[in-house]
């Protein structure tokens, strides 16, 4: 029986023709096991993830391993990207057991979901002191049959030291100029002065922390969190982890360097780092910002744009390369050989130079990763033009890598928030426009009559999930930036019902958050993570959309939640700043205010009213919320008993429960932006 067949998760399809008997996710998975009185495989991964393809090849597609799974145990296969809270769940375990963690994930369980073994990766043969799947799955075997007590007595153990790590913070008081100090004193412990970013290799885009130290930077003027901030946005758009011809970033950099990278390229990562860029350049005017932010931007309209509006989940890492093999990066590396081909021999000689590729290559096989050691000069602005026209349509010939069609509500938000600021930014409507139409599909699609979120969609059909902390937050987020930037009032109603969801459905006592609904299905551990990870945390983005509702509405529950979520940046903020980004850009949008910018105007295409609007749009004050319409509008609370100056168009500027006096010069409202 073929139950992955129905499935709207990618990553679930690609195994529904597997050998292996998969069930997915669900009582009835775990109810069979108890019928048969077998363990359960728990298998998780994801489209993009490059070893589960490798392990789905060795194991899950052969003969021999898949009646052996079959035989002794229910298999499970889970999308992470579907189910986070299942995924952080066991990874949980994993980590706590093995002391590290990735995916695939592999976890055996007994049939009440109690893990018991756990590992990722296994390879077909025994390799580099990793035993193989097979042995795995015979030593697991027999410990059931032979050793259930002892098997029972550890998933028991792991169980209640699971249960115990319930997180107790909140609401021990919001995050001031010390805590935020003390944090970019971490960050700048931690930063690489030689080639920007944080830590060694691998090495990730720091979104979030970047995000902060832009924020620090507007609210305090220090010179050395904008320093970081930039230098790691320009070593990043310069290396290999940065799409030279297509734009858009890869996941991470497998060197210090951000030379090689990882090669998928995730909704997630390209959405934050749109914004960043964005931001840099609304801070710094920088050439470089300005253009990587556009790029980033068109990269998600015309390659993970789907049909239905929305924003697809990844590309993945692997495609063929001219001998056929699919290996990793094969559609973006070239050789000197094929720059050749392409531009003939003086061009590809030029292009060498321009891009970093060298006869040894920095990648595998003498293949090198395009780079960007400097800038042309004017003179051949005009040559690296053609050669990047002429080697993207090359490369567009290659075979494509696969696409995770899914639509994960939370990343979309993002996607949205992204979108709509560049587009306003850069006077690109078209991109607000696509903004919005990702904002009218989870409208459609994954928010039910009230308003309860489903997690993902794919090919127009909501999928089952429901969503998670992350996806209430991180759509409002969008919603409530699109708000601001459409002066379309109603993206700030329909954030508002996610919010008054999320006090009602996720906060624990002490103005914690859980990551799961109290209705949610449970499991054997609550899951409740407020430190970043690829994203915001779904608790540190709830406080931050939480926040924005309270500026723009006035209502003091949804700031009261906000401040007592960030009681947890107050705790870990000074000792993990890496690892908490947006709760410390949060935290500054606090200290700041955040600022509450109304600009009203005469109605019609008034010249004045969209100055100062755009003026409001490109203020760095951190967290700013801007609305604008006609004096008195219902649709923004901002607007009421803000009325015109000598009938024309004005900006009126407030915090703190202060406001100055109204602007009706642009330059005057720039000026109050930045006190």
């Amino acid at each position: 029986m073929n139950r992955l067949a129905g499935m709207t998760s990618p990553y679930l399809l690609q195994h529904a023709d597997n050998p292996v008997d998969w069930w997915p996710w669900g009582p009835e998975a775990f109810e069979e096991a108890k019928r048969r009185d077998v363990p359960v495989l728990l298998s998780v991964g994801y489209s993009a993830c490059h070893w589960c393809h490798v392990m789905a090849h060795e194991s899950f597609e052969d003969e021999t391993t898949a009646a052996q799974v079959n035989e002794h145990f229910v298999a499970v296969k889970v999308d992470r990207e579907e189910r986070p809270d299942v995924d952080a769940v066991y990874m949980e375990a994993v980590q706590a057991a093995t002391g590290q963690g990735g995916w695939p994930m592999t976890v055996f369980l007994t049939p009440d979901a109690e893990p018991f073994y756990f590992g990722t990766y296994f390879p077909p043969e025994s390799r580099h002191g990793m035993p193989s799947f097979g042995d795995v799955l015979d030593g697991v075997a027999r410990a059931w049959a032979d050793r259930r007590e002892e098997v029972g007595e550890v998933a028991a153990k792991i169980v209640e030291d699971l249960s115990a790590r319930s997180l107790a913070f909140g609401g021990d008081g919001v995050p001031g100029e010390q805590e935020l100090s003390q944090a970019l004193l971490g960050l700048t412990r931690e930063y690489d002065s030689r080639s920007g970013g944080f830590g060694g290799a691998p090495k990730f885009p720091p979104s979030m922390a970047l995000e902060f130290l832009l924020r620090h930077h507007a609210r305090t003027g220090a010179e050395g969190a904008l320093q970081m901030a930039a230098d790691t946005c320009e070593a990043m758009a310069r290396g290999g982890i940065y799409d030279q011809l297509g734009g858009g970033f890869a996941r991470y950099s497998v060197d210090r360097e951000w030379v090689v990278p990882h090669f998928e390229k995730m909704l997630y990562d390209n959405a934050l780092l749109c914004r960043v860029y964005a931001h840099l350049w609304r801070t710094t005017g920088s050439d470089l910002a300005r253009r990587v932010a556009l790029e980033t931007a068109d990269f998600l309209v015309r390659e993970l744009r789907t049909a239905e509006g929305g924003f697809a989940s990844a590309l993945d890492a692997d495609s063929a390369d001219p001998t056929g093999r699919h290996v990793e990066g094969a559609y973006y590396v070239w050789t000197p050989a094929q720059l050749a081909e392409v531009l003939g021999e003086e061009d590809a000689a030029f292009a060498a130079r321009y891009f970093g590729v060298t006869d040894e290559g920095t990648f595998e096989e003498g293949a090198s990763v395009l780079q960007l050691p400097q800038d042309a000069g004017v003179v051949e602005a005009d040559r690296v033009a053609s050669v990047r026209e002429r080697l993207l349509a090359a490369r567009d010939r290659r075979e494509r890598p696969g696409r995770d069609d899914k639509i994960v509500a939370a990343w979309n938000g993002l996607a949205i928030a992204a979108l709509a600021e560049t587009g306003a930014f850069f006077d690109r409507p078209d991109l607000v426009e696509r903004a919005t139409d990702a904002a009218d599909l989870l409208v459609r699609l994954h928010m039910s009559e009230n308003a309860r979120l489903f997690r993902t969609s794919k090919d127009g059909k909501a999928g089952a999930n429901a969503g998670v902390l992350e996806d209430y937050a991180d759509v409002a987020e969008g919603f409530l930036t699109l708000a601001g930037v459409t002066g379309e009032g109603v993206w700030l109603e329909f954030a508002g019902f996610l919010l008054d969801i999320v006090l009602d459905q996720f906060v624990a006592e002490g103005g914690a958050l859980y990551d799961t609904a109290h209705d949610a299905e449970t499991l054997i551990r609550r899951p409740q993570d407020p430190t970043d990870n690829a994203t915001p945390s779904g608790w540190t983005a709830a406080a931050g959309a939480l926040l924005s509702y309270a500026a723009h509405t006035g209502s003091e529950p949804h700031r009261s939640a906000a401040e007592r979520a960030l009681g947890v940046v107050k705790a870990l903020g000074p000792r993990a700043p890496r690892f908490i980004g947006w709760g410390l850009a949060t935290a500054e949008a606090l200290l700041d205010g955040p600022r509450e910018i109304a600009v009203v105007g005469p109605g019609g295409d008034d010249a004045l009213t969209r100055a100062l609007h755009r003026t409001a749009l490109l203020g760095s004050a951190p967290g700013a919320v801007v609305a604008v319409g006609a004096p008195d509008s219902e649709e923004f609370p901002l607007l009421k008993d803000r009325p015109l100056v000598v009938g024309g168009a004005a900006a009126y500027v407030c915090r703190h429960f202060t406001c100055d006096a109204p602007a009706t010069d642009p330059a005057d409202l720039a000026h109050a932006l930045s006190r």
